[in-house]
Order: C-alpha cells, then sequence, then structure tokens
C-alpha cells in the first residue's frame, strides 16, 4: 500500500468503511481523523450550531462537550446512572428546553445505554441522536448495535482503543444524503477527493459546502482493515481477562464495580474499579510505583476549569458523576496481558487498598 499512487483517502478508505459497515450492520461509514471529528461533523452535517443546545453527559472525555462548542452550540449535561456511569435516560426529558436538538449519549467504558428510551425521548421531541461508541464498537443491547436506532454514531480508533491507526475515527448512519454530506464535509467541503480527480481522466473539483480537514488516509484504513477481521476474537481474549479481574475481586474489602446490565453485551474497553474517594489518588500512585499503569477516565467534565470559567458550574451539580469520577480507576486490559498479571493488579490493589 505504502508504494502506492494515494496515501490520502482512497480505495484502501473505501474498502475499511464497507466492512466496517458490514460489522456494524449499518449502510454508511466515513472514515475520519478522530473521533472528535466526527462528533463535530455529526453536528454540522445535521445542521446543529449557534444558539442550539445538546444534551449529554459529564461522565466523559471532554472532546464530546468540546465537539458541541465547536459546532457552535451549548453543551447542557444530564447526570448518570449510579449503576453503570452512563447517562441516566430518565433524567433526560426533564432538561429540554425549545433550544434544545440534539442528545448525544456516550457508551462508557464499552457498556451501550439505554438506547430505547433514549429514541423514545428523541422521537417526541424531534431531536437528532448522535452516539459517541469511542469505547463500543462490539457492544450491544437489548439486541441493538451501535449506530442501529441513531443519526450518526461516532467511532475512535485511537492508540488506546480495541481497534486502532494510532489517530483515526468514523461516522456511521443509515442515510446516504447525510453519508454523502459527512463526505464533503471531512474533505474542505468539496465534490472529489485527490482519488476521484486524478484517477483516469482529469475532473473539475467544485466547493458546494464549507468544510473541514478530517479525511482518513489510506495508511490509517489499512491498518485497521486487518484488525476488523480479528476484533471478534480480541474482544473475546479481553472478555477472559474481564471475568478473571471480577473472580479476584470477588472477596476484596473496599472495592466495587460498575454494573454490566444483563442482555448486554460490553466492549471490554476499560476496566474500571470504584475505590474509597479519600484513598483514590494515594492508589494511583502506589500503584504506579509498584509497576501498574493505572488511569482516572474520568474527572467529570463540568469540574474542568474552562468548564466552571464558562459556564459557572460547580461541585454537586451532577452529584453522581462526582462521586464515579472522585472514585474510579481505570486498571490494564488488552489483549496481550496475561493471568498473571491480572493476579499481580489485584494482588497490589488489594494490599494497598487495606494499608
Amino acid at each position: 500500500m505504502l508504494k502506492s499512487i494515494f496515501l490520502t483517502t482512497g480505495k484502501e478508505v473505501e474498502e475499511f468503511e464497507q466492512k466496517f459497515s458490514h460489522y456494524l450492520q449499518v449502510k454508511h461509514t466515513v472514515g475520519v481523523t478522530s473521533c472528535t471529528a466526527a462528533l463535530h461533523l455529526s453536528l454540522l452535517a445535521l445542521g446543529i450550531g449557534r444558539g442550539d443546545e445538546v444534551l449529554t453527559t459529564p461522565m466523559s472525555f471532554c472532546a464530546t462537550s468540546n465537539a458541541v462548542l465547536h459546532a457552535g452550540a451549548k453543551p447542557v449535561f444530564v447526570d448518570v446512572e449510579e449503576e453503570t456511569g452512563n447517562i441516566n435516560a430518565e433524567l433526560i426529558e426533564a432538561s429540554i428546553t425549545e433550544n434544545t436538538k440534539a442528545i448525544i449519549p456516550v457508551h462508557l467504558y464499552g457498556q451501550m445505554c439505554d438506547m430505547r428510551r433514549i429514541q423514545v425521548v428523541a422521537a417526541k421531541y424531534k431531536l437528532k441522536i448522535i452516539e459517541d461508541a469511542a469505547h463500543a464498537i462490539e457492544a450491544e443491547r437489548d439486541k441493538i448495535r451501535v449506530g442501529h436506532l441513531s443519526d450518526c454514531a461516532c467511532f475512535s480508533f485511537y492508540a488506546t482503543k480495541n481497534i486502532t491507526s494510532g489517530e483515526g475515527g468514523a461516522i456511521t448512519t443509515h442515510k446516504k444524503k447525510l453519508a454523502d454530506s459527512l463526505k464533503m464535509l471531512r474533505l474542505h467541503g468539496i465534490d472529489k477527493g485527490a482519488a476521484d480527480r486524478y484517477t483516469g481522466r482529469y475532473r473539475h473539483w467544485d466547493m458546494p459546502l464549507l468544510g473541514w480537514k478530517y479525511n482518513m488516509d489510506n495508511i490509517q484504513a489499512a491498518l485497521l482493515i486487518g484488525q476488523l477481521t480479528r476484533i471478534e476474537n480480541l474482544w473475546l481474549k479481553r472478555d477472559v481477562l474481564r471475568k478473571l479481574y471480577k473472580e479476584e475481586l470477588s472477596s476484596a474489602r473496599e472495592i466495587s464495580l460498575l454494573k454490566t446490565l444483563p442482555g448486554s453485551k460490553h466492549a471490554n474497553h476499560l476496566f474500571t474499579v470504584l475505590v474509597p474517594a479519600q484513598k483514590r489518588d494515594a492508589l494511583l500512585w502506589r500503584m504506579q510505583y509498584r509497576g501498574i499503569g493505572v488511569a482516572v477516565n474520568y474527572r467529570p467534565i463540568h469540574l474542568l476549569k474552562f468548564y466552571r470559567d464558562a459556564f459557572g458550574y460547580r461541585e454537586g451539580d451532577y452529584p453522581v458523576a462526582e462521586e464515579i469520577g472522585k472514585r474510579t480507576i481505570s486498571l490494564p486490559l488488552y489483549p496481550s496481558l496475561r493471568k498473571t498479571d491480572v493476579r499481580y493488579i489485584m494482588k497490589v490493589l488489594k494490599e494497598e487498598v487495606t494499608s
């Protein structure tokens, strides 16, 4: 592929888009440079901008709500479920105003939100749904896959994701007209990419829309195509490790887990535990000192400095998200992680949490 004429968007990107659509059982995929780009373009393509409000969750990476701001709209947060950390679908309706135009549910850690309930609310108020599925390529809930009940679903292929091209993202949709608009928006708003213009007889291009430079390239696509053939096998390896973690935690004091709901297939993107808030940061440092890579996913967005300053948020605004944010630790979870590594991680965690 590196010896081919086109390293930018071309046949490898098209092949990846077709295979990704087939895997997810959706009609169209548009490859882009990141999930942030995917969210941003989805909002623009759906006509969401200045003066509009978009409901989403404070328990996510800041890119989710940042994309809303980049589109010119305002993110409005809805608190999360205590059991899962996902946006609480029962609280969405109370947050809707005359300016609300869309909902961005985030499938946190790899477990899908209650998309059936969210779709009912969205239909009632004529709202668009854009799924942030950065964690959830393989996920299912109530026999529904990601992208099946939304206008757009957005994916990440960042270095830490379940399949990766280092950087990269994608948007899926069932609507051809929307997919066509997204393909123009990802490449400046012009109607022909380089491969279209220079393969065969030269064809002039036009610019029907004002777009961005968000197109996936053939190098990224080529890295992803092979991983798609192994995606379920990689998931199974992580699932074995996830079950071992849960088994090791069954007798652990002061450590708890968010719940995987019945009828759900967890994408096993992250394995997170909840520990006492007053011990969390010390535990992070002690585990790092003992050679274990850990992270916090996430501190709630509304308490980040920019959002406090811009919107006046303060502690207590979204108490469930805040409680999870104070207690959560993400432990290593990747296909080549050994069972002996999991046991060592749990041994250290249990020792340190009780010390």
